[in-house]
């Protein structure tokens, strides 16, 4: 840490709430433009030090995620149920965010997913919208992004993918056994597989190592720093400034507004519980696509009776979900999965939604391994596998070097009924109410996620696999849902959207929110790529604004 400190007294220009993929990029961008920057960051400052390849911590326990013991999550199907204690969704809680223990996939949304409302049409019981933004607008962005923070790829692979004003910085990863079965089966089915796009250094970059294929990335801090969080990238660039604090241990619970309607700062528990003011002269709130609606749910104030920036009624509407399956198959040879990173080829020829399909989405499928010993031990044989005895063991044994996955990525509609509030009963250790999700999907989308599969299994028979199995499409089989998005949708219009297309909300006019709260679509989620181009964007936007003195 750079050692900058601001006092609590003093108004910093910016303020920041939340320090992850999109919190990161924003503190950098402002920091060196010359602008004071404190960012509030709820979890710890760790560094490579403090990682290890405990798989019961990290992959069992949340040793970097939110943990449900001191932060409850309630969730019910719909508003007639009792909402109970499930961990249905999970973020990153530390300086770095989810960036910190991803997977590293690192795709940019189709120039289609910005207006599938104008090319599908409306679908009855869901609310899709085009976004006031569009790929060429992001397109910059998302290469500034590429760039910053060291994404390896190739250029043109895709043949599906938008333009590009510049090739990856990075070569792709090498191969995996996966990656190879997946391109000669897709191959074989007339389909276009290409190198997956991933936040991991190929090569050594700025200063940092490449990947040593430890292969635990997936749930994991990297400790060689070779996957592009922003806690290695942008993050340490902003410190270096001398203009920007990063302040952990900091959990916020409201946002200050004045008589004119105007942020002024944050209220929040340092690492002692005790209750601090941070004043500020605009505000960043990147908290993420759950913790952004319930802290403007608990700004509540005479002004803002049904919570902060909240006029149009939306804040906390159109949750979307982390949707599509996953099937296995066994091969007669080693495949050595649990070597590498956990994604080196996938196919976006499923991926646009079709009218002639009879129901909305589509989906991307990628080839991986992200299982650990103990988890494939517990979750991912088969399901005619015995649980017991020496059988168990072989099969074990067999199983865990010879098996892949294909996982789907498929579309999750907007409805209004999907939400994120307030629990009026539960309260989390800082006597705060706890967030409760209400969701259940559209049925377009479990369509979608059963037409995918089917490609799936396809595609593990061509590769040559010995057995095939797949996991249930329950919807409590995707829990904990992973890519929070479309709570503070973006728009044109204040009386159906939260924030503008530059991330800047419609009521307030110091106030910014910018993670995946913003999206108005899910695309075929994966969604870190766009969550970053919108923060270089609305950070762009908003470093003009202060030099014009609308902001500060």
């Amino acid at each position: 840490m750079s050692g900058t400190t601001f006092p609590t007294t003093d108004p910093v220009d910016f303020l920041v709430l939340g320090a992850g993929a999109a919190g990161g990029v924003v503190a950098k961008e402002l920091a060196t433009a010359g602008f004071s920057v404190v960012v509030l960051e709820q979890g710890p400052y760790l560094r490579e030090k403090d990682y290890s390849h405990d798989e019961i911590k990290y992959a069992v326990q949340p040793g970097l995620t939110n943990d449900p013991k001191v932060q409850p999550i309630m969730y019910r199907r719909s508003e007639a149920e009792k909402a109970r204690p499930i961990k249905a969704i999970e973020y990153g809680r530390q300086v770095g965010g989810g960036s910190v223990h991803f997977t590293a996939n690192y795709w940019r949304f189709h120039e289609s997913d910005f207006h599938e409302r104008s090319l599908f049409g409306e679908v009855s019981g869901a609310s899709l919208a085009d976004w006031p933004v569009s790929y060429a607008d992001l397109e910059p962005y998302y290469t500034k992004a590429e760039y910053d923070l060291g994404i390896s790829g190739l250029a043109g692979a895709n043949p599906f993918e938008g333009p590009r004003s510049k090739p990856y910085p990075l070569p792709p990863m090498p191969v995996k056994s996966s990656g190879v079965l997946f391109e000669r089966a897709a191959k074989k089915l007339g389909l276009h597989p290409f190198p997956a796009p991933v936040a991991i250094l190929s090569q050594p970059y700025q200063g940092r190592a490449a990947c040593v294929n430890c292969g635990f990335c997936e749930s994991f801090g990297c400790e060689v720093r070779a996957k592009s969080s922003t806690l290695v990238s942008v993050i340490p660039t902003a410190e270096k400034t001398g203009r920007c604090e990063i302040r952990p241990n900091s959990y916020v619970r409201k946002i200050e507004i004045d008589d004119a309607g105007r942020v002024t700062g944050a209220v929040y528990f340092d690492r002692n519980r005790r209750e601090t003011f941070q004043r500020a002269k605009a505000v960043f709130v990147c908290a993420n696509g759950a913790e952004t609606p319930k802290l403007l749910l608990l700004s509540k104030s005479k002004r803002f009776p049904a919570g902060l920036a909240n006029s149009s009624g939306l804040v906390g509407r159109y949750l979307m979900w982390d949707n599509g399956g996953s099937a296995q198959g066994l091969f007669d040879h080693p495949l050595n999965e649990y070597k590498g990173i956990q994604v080196t080829r996938l196919i976006h020829d499923h991926y646009e939604a079709d009218p002639k399909r009879g129901f909305y989405g589509g989906g991307a499928i990628d080839a991986r391994f992200d299982y650990y010993p103990i988890s494939f031990a517990l979750s991912g044989l088969a399901p005619d596998a015995p649980r017991w005895g020496r059988e168990y063991k072989e099969m074990f044994t067999t199983y865990f070097s010879r098996t892949m996955t294909l996982l789907a990525h498929t579309s999750s509609l907007a409805q209004w009924k999907n939400t994120v509030t307030l629990d009026p009963e539960t309260k989390d250790a800082w006597g705060l109410p706890a967030l409760r999700i209400t969701f259940d999907h559209h049925a377009d989308d479990i369509a979608a996620m059963k037409w995918v599969m089917s490609k799936q299994i396809e595609l593990l028979q061509a590769a040559g696999a010995q057995k095939v199995w797949s996991q249930s499409l329950e919807l409590a089989d995707s829990m904990p849902s992973r890519h929070l998005m479309g709570t503070c949708r973006m728009g044109n219009d204040p009386k159906t959207s939260v924030v503008n297309a530059h991330s800047r909300t419609h009521d307030v006019p110091n106030l910014f929110l910018v993670d995946g709260s913003n999206f108005v679509t899910a695309a075929r989620q994966q969604p870190t790529a766009t969550i970053q181009a919108l923060a270089y964007r609305a950070a762009d936007y908003a470093i003009g604004a202060a030099k014009r003195g609308e902001l500060i």
